[in-house]
């Protein structure tokens, strides 16, 4: 019985102890990376085509108003709809 509980508390710190290592070298690298590696700079360029606008058609924005009032129960209003 003793022997049992030594291995069990034994092997419960062996554990902990590897637990805090993972969490505490983790932490260590972020922290070294957020102040020593310069983040990606993104540049974002402009589109020189104009993206074209399609009107939607009467009967599919009756169809998704019909759909929003009866989804809400009256109380959802569209506003605008955009393919995406």
């Amino acid at each position: 019985m003793e022997l049992a509980l030594l291995l069990l508390v034994v092997g419960m710190l062996t554990v902990m102890v590897a637990l805090f290592l993972v969490v505490g070298v983790g932490n260590t690298i972020i922290r070294f990376v957020n102040k020593y590696v310069p983040a990606e700079v993104i540049v974002k360029t402009k589109n020189t085509v104009s993206q074209t606008t399609t009107a939607i058609p009467a009967n599919t924005m009756a169809a998704i108003v019909s759909a929003v009032s009866m989804v809400t129960g009256g109380r959802g209003n569209v506003v605008d709809v955009k393919k995406v």
